[in-house]
């Protein structure tokens, strides 16, 4: 059902609409966290760290879908809540066509460059062939992977966070079992692993696609909303190449890390993939909510409100606050409980680089976690510039410092403590920028 956020409690609003997100993306990260999981617990170490291994090639991959996923959803949020339906569906067809040929350069340089990626990250010889298979594989789903995305960001754009949620609890369930089917009983190894992520996302994409397509077919306009229009182009672009840009840069940084990180052995690699899935499951999750925060944003500045922004922001930094205090406590006090779910049986040096990650970290979630809502209404008001500056300044800090703290006697434990120093950084400039947006004089409701 489509929701107007320019109305009602800002905090009731929020609440209502970022949970059913927040539901989601555990759902969506349970697709990478299951494969990690089966090929940690039923194939072995090698291969956790092959997953691993390939994963951060994959975010970037991810990237693109998500600056287009931002891209559409904030223009879209824009134009319905001006309640401008024509430009919207507009701007709705021009992002999926758009999106269709990104997806298909993608495609060719995954499918062409994969050993080439691999070879540039140091893979180990003995992951190399797994990490092939699974990222080759991974390629093929990729139309899966934008659409579903594109489809989510409208859902949002609209004010529905639910349709998504229901979509994603049931497709990355039935991922689980099928990940330990085809690994388990049919003994596909890693292959299994990618064939399963493959088939749930391409029936979760679909699904979502067709019920757009309905709810959009339902909102009627005066005239047939143009398929291609080239000025909503360039608003799409606006918005989604920056977002591209930082989620690749984001992407790239990480596999300098891992290419620093290779160089540690088979052991710290496979704790650094089991800890870093469980911190981009904590991540992911508040630049979720940051997304949503981004669509009210675009809706309320659509609809001229500009003091809802105010408390947008008040609203959005109690809620990832809400989900900071328990997220940190059992990270920082249980690392070894969450774990498990990775490793059995694992090494020492595996168990020990992975509970010194998580435990470095998870206290500066409450840092991060207010660097992504000010960042989510810095995107929503198209602010673009300053929104690149802060994720800039908090990447190069982190990938500078892993390279040479990594060289000092702290190790990979250097590597470690790279993050919370960029963090700090980048959360302090995305602030200064949000406090002298366009709200700054708007009055408090």
């Amino acid at each position: 059902m489509n929701k107007d956020l320019t109305i009602g409690n800002p905090e009731k609003v929020l609440w209502k609409f970022c949970l059913p997100l927040f539901g989601s993306i555990i759902f969506q990260q349970l697709y990478n966290i299951a494969d990690s999981f089966v090929a940690g617990r039923f194939i072995g170490e090698e291969a956790l760290a092959a997953v691993g291994n390939s994963y951060e090639i994959t975010l970037i991959f991810i990237a693109f879908a998500f600056g287009c996923n931002i891209g559409c959803s904030v223009i879209t949020s824009r134009y319905f809540g001006g309640k401008d339906y024509e430009n919207m569906k507009s701007a709705i067809n021009t992002a999926m066509i758009s999106s269709s040929a990104i997806c298909l350069i993608l495609m060719l340089t995954g499918t062409l460059g994969s050993s080439f990626l691999l070879k540039l990250i140091n893979t180990p010889k003995e992951l190399f062939d797994d990490s092939k298979l699974y990222l080759d594989i991974y390629v093929l789903g990729l139309p899966f992977v934008f659409f579903y995305n594109i489809a989510t960001g409208i859902f949002s754009a609209l004010g529905d966070s639910k349709t998504p949620f229901y979509f994603l609890s049931v497709s990355s369930i039935s991922n689980i079992a099928i990940d330990i089917l085809f690994v388990k009983q049919f003994h596909l190894g890693v292959s299994g692993v990618a064939f399963a992520t493959f088939l749930c996302q391409g029936i979760s994409c679909i699904l979502a696609v067709s019920v757009v397509f309905f709810r959009l077919c339902k909102i009627k306009t005066e005239k047939k909303a143009p398929l291609f229009c080239f000025p909503l182009l360039k608003q799409f672009l606006t918005i989604a190449i920056p977002s591209i840009l930082q989620q690749s840069f984001i992407s790239i940084g990480n596999i300098i890390i891992q290419g620093v990180i290779n160089g540690f052995g088979s052991g710290v690699i496979a704790g650094y993939s089991a800890g870093v899935k469980l911190n981009n499951l904590v991540v992911t999750s508040f630049t979720t909510l940051g997304n949503g925060i981004s669509n009210y944003t675009s809706q309320n500045i659509g609809a001229h409100k500009l003091q809802r922004v105010k408390e947008g922001f008040k609203a959005g930094t109690k809620i990832v606050w809400y989900l900071c205090i328990p997220l940190s406590f059992l990270y920082l006090l249980f690392p070894h409980i969450f774990l498990g779910f990775f490793l059995e049986n694992p090494s020492a040096e595996a168990l020990k680089s992975a509970t010194l990650f998580l435990r470095i970290l998870s206290p500066f979630y409450f840092v991060i976690s207010v660097k992504l809502v000010a960042d989510g209404i810095l995107r929503g008001a198209s602010m673009m510039n300053k929104f690149m500056i802060a994720t800039f300044t908090d990447l190069i800090l982190r990938v500078v410092l892993a390279f040479f703290l990594s060289k000092t006697q702290l190790g990979y434990i250097g590597i470690w403590t790279s993050w919370p120093i960029g963090w700090i950084a980048g959360t302090c400039i995305s602030i200064y920028f949000y406090a002298k947006g366009p709200w700054k004089k708007a009055k408090s409701i």
